[in-house]
């Protein structure tokens, strides 16, 4: 039989780690692009957990820059390190001094022809993230999704992978000239804080009246010896 202790710990240790998650997505309300995380505890013979992310569009934030890119609809920007590439909804690029678009770590934005550059010039980017510069073409941006069925992996930094053969081209329109903002809603997340808090309290309750009921029964064996 398993040790109560020990199978209500589990409980509190699922409560810590949702904590956790929850503090990540409120840390990241305001980071542009940011995808809300929830994580799914199972409590079967094996302790197991996975996380999902809410692919709902966050709101618009209109800046006025040429290389700020938003997306609405299902759908994924593309940058690399040069060895990898990751999927992201953090549209804040710039111009690099070589003539790449990149992100604030210096990942290069995909485009079809491969990462990105463009030599200078008045940019417009279209819904459909094709890329012009002075009026000429240039390429058109890499935009792939994710079907809904398939998990993404969380790599932190607001970056995503998916399993190698399940993207296909996005349907998400470009937006220039601004940010896509976090999805995260501060009234939900408040919510399960509350509920958060008060369950790992529960737990914690059923533990020291757990400990106080062996400490006392251990006791009274005692007095019978």
């Amino acid at each position: 039989m398993t040790d109560p202790i020990s199978y209500i710990a589990r409980f509190l240790s699922a409560d810590v780690r949702a904590l956790g998650t929850l503090s990540q997505n409120v840390a990241n309300m305001t980071t542009p692009g940011y995808r809300a995380l929830r994580r799914v505890e199972g409590f079967g013979a094996t302790l197991t957990a996975s996380t999902s992310v809410n692919r709902d569009d966050g709101a618009l934030i209109h800046t006025g820059r040429p290389l700020d890119l938003a997306l609405q609809g299902p759908g994924f920007f593309q940058v690399t390190d040069g060895d990898r590439t990751f999927l992201t909804r953090n549209g804040q690029f710039v111009l690099g001094a070589d003539g790449r678009v990149v992100d604030a770590r210096g990942r290069a934005l995909v485009g079809e022809s491969g990462p990105l550059s463009i030599a200078g010039g008045a940019i417009t980017i279209g819904e459909d993230g094709s890329v012009r510069a002075d009026g000429e073409d240039v390429d058109r941006i890499g935009l792939v999704d994710v079907p809904a069925d398939v998990s993404l992996d969380v790599l932190g930094d607001g970056l995503y992978s998916a399993p190698d053969g399940s993207t296909s081209e996005a349907s998400a329109k470009v937006h220039q000239g601004a940010l896509e903002g976090s999805n995260v809603d501060p009234g939900s997340e408040m919510v399960k804080l509350m509920e958060l808090t008060r369950h790992a309290g529960s737990v914690q309750h059923a533990i020291s009246t757990y400990h106080s009921a062996v400490i006392a029964g251990i006791d009274e064996l005692g007095k019978e010896s």
